[in-house]
């Protein structure tokens, strides 16, 4: 149980350099905050190294923090249809979280897991690696699925409801240490936003809609980048 003297930070954890691999090892033993005891596992990013648009979802889910690996339950099989119906099918991302560990509590019978939405304290916390990432892949573009993957990156003022669909700054709080890494944040509904939609339809279409925003984007930056 978390103490007022629980101390929220997973600066400590970071290895002193390396590639994505060396993160990715060291935060199998981040204990940056308390979620680290009910999860079965850190769930770290996961994609090529070079991959022009980086995906950032909220936290794992129960398929996730099974398998060790973003986005394989059914709000990553509905994100990877989106991808694809946004022209984005065949270019390579890297997904992760804002939050690395999954945050959930029994159902009434003790059966099941289910989510609980991480709070600030924790998305801060967690911030250093989502960081990490972010300065180590160096995207185009970053797309944030959802409330908490957005105010990570744009800032506490950010809502779903009225920033989505248009490219953003990063905020000046969460922009990597690369000086040259400022991509824009294209801000949508998170995948299970569409699962609980009673308008499924409705709300698909404007996850694709703003993952071809995303698209756009690539495309021009797509010169600039291979003359690097």
């Amino acid at each position: 149980m978390p103490t007022s003297a629980t101390r929220y930070d997973a600066g400590p954890f970071l290895p002193p350099g390396g590639g994505l691999d060396a993160y990715r090892e060291a935060a199998a033993g981040c204990e940056g905050c308390p979620l680290f005891e009910r999860a079965t596992q850190t769930v770290f990013g996961s994609g090529d190294e070079s991959a022009r648009i980086v995906l950032v979802g909220e936290q794992p889910g129960d398929q996730e923090d099974r398998q060790g690996e973003p986005f394989v339950g059914p709000a990553g099989k509905l994100l990877h249809r989106a991808l694809t119906d946004a022209g984005l099918g065949e270019e390579p991302a890297y997904v992760t979280n804002a939050v690395k560990h999954f945050k959930w509590a029994p159902d009434e019978r003790g059966k099941r897991r289910i989510h609980k939405p991480p709070t600030l304290r924790e998305t801060h916390a967690c911030y250093p690696w989502l960081d990490a990432e972010l300065r180590l892949v160096s995207p185009d573009v970053i797309v944030a699925l959802g409330a908490t993957a957005g105010r990570a990156l744009l800032g506490p003022s950010f809502r779903v409801t009225k920033d989505r669909g248009t490219p953003l700054p990063l905020s000046p709080t969460a922009t990597p240490a690369q000086p040259d890494a400022h991509p824009p944040v294209v801000a949508t509904l998170h995948p299970s936003a569409v699962l609980r939609a009673t308008d499924r339809d409705t709300v698909y279409a404007a996850l694709v809609t703003d993952l071809r925003t995303a698209a756009a984007l690539l495309s021009a930056a797509a010169a600039p980048r291979s003359a690097r």
